[in-house]
């Protein structure tokens, strides 16, 4: 705009320039409003899910110490329906996992751990999952599903434990010199001083002299 102009040619040039960039300039301010509403009502809706959320759990761990495990099944089902998103749900399943593993259902327990390795958002529960589900399929001998599960992580708190279920598996298999790098490999991942260092030292002596089955 020309500063030497009169306050009429300025005036004409104002309403110049908000005929060709006005409606624009409204959609710009609309949609900054829409978005500030929506990420309040975004931001208030998950705030709702998680404390919905939290009192099926707590019901889930009322029915469950009540032993009322039919009620409870219905219960862990409406989470993982309506609550999938939510860390809750996850507890619940490792919960369910650990109570059906105690009572030797270990089918059950396999399924409410593959289902947190479906559904967790957070790498370290997914992790969690895989590693308990790896030690059951190791039991069960199922030593390539259990194998595919220690090659999965990507966090590196978790490196070494994976790497000493590894070196389990093989060991399990007669693979001697693949189970001794495994357990090098979780020895090697651990910060110095760790007491896992003791446990891995002794299946490494364990397997000193021996020969691949």
């Amino acid at each position: 705009m020309d500063i030497y102009a009169s306050d009429e040619e300025k005036g004409e040039d104002i309403k110049r320039w908000w005929r060709e960039h006005g409606s624009s300039v409204a959609v710009g301010i609309l949609l900054g409003v829409l978005m500030l509403l929506g990420g309040r009502y975004w931001l208030g809706y998950q705030q709702s899910v998680a404390e919905k959320a939290s009192a099926h759990y707590q019901q889930l761990r009322t029915l469950i110490s009540a032993e009322q495990m039919v009620e409870a099944d219905d219960k862990i089902q409406q989470l993982f329906g309506e609550f999938s998103s939510t860390p809750y749900a996850v507890f619940a399943a490792f919960e369910m996992a650990n109570l059906t593993l105690a009572s030797h259902d270990i089918s059950s327990a396999k399924s409410y751990l593959q289902w947190v390795v479906d559904n967790a958002k957070l790498s370290a529960h997914t992790d969690i999952a895989r590693l308990r589900l790896g030690q059951l399929l190791l039991d069960e001998s199922q030593f390539d599903q259990a194998l595919a599960l220690t090659n999965q992580t990507d966090l590196e708190s978790f490196i070494s434990l994976f790497a000493e279920l590894r070196g389990d598996i093989y060991s399990a298999q007669g693979q001697t010199s693949e189970a001794r790098a495994a357990y090098q490999n979780a020895v090697l991942k651990l910060s110095q001083g760790e007491p896992r260092q003791i446990l891995l030292q002794v299946k490494l002596n364990d397997l000193a002299g021996s020969n691949d089955g």
